[in-house]
Order: structure tokens, then sequence, then C-alpha cells
């Protein structure tokens, strides 16, 4: 069973990918390493929700889409 870090970063890689978007474009347009944010897609940390805004922010999306399975 997935848990809710992984649900949360599946969701993210989703959506990134759906926008054809590298990891590290993202990484760059929010101002985190791409290590990090590999980190957050793949539910190995816990981030800020001011990282999560950023994130949804660049991908043009409400951040409750990173909540929904």
């Amino acid at each position: 069973m997935r848990n809710r870090l992984q649900i949360i970063g599946d969701k993210i890689r989703e959506i990134r990918k759906s926008q054809n978007l590298s990891q590290i474009e993202l990484a760059i347009t929010i101002g985190i390493d791409r290590a990090y944010l590999s980190e957050i897609e793949n539910g190995h940390t816990n981030t800020t929700i001011n990282v999560l805004y950023a994130i949804a922010d660049a991908l043009e999306v409400d951040i409750k889409e990173f909540f929904t399975e």
C-alpha cells in the first residue's frame, strides 16, 4: 500500500510528465534542487506546504490535485 507521500509524489510526477516537463525544468522554475524534487516525487521526503504550492503554481494546477488518487 502506498503511503501519503508516495501518493502526492506520484501525482506530481504524473502531472509534470503530462506537461512534458523534465524534473530539472520544474526544479529550476520553482528554485529547488532536482534531487530534492526527485525525493518528493518518490515519496522519500516530507516537504513543506510552500514547496507544494510552488509546484502547483508552476504546473498551473490547484494544490488539491496532489491529494487525489
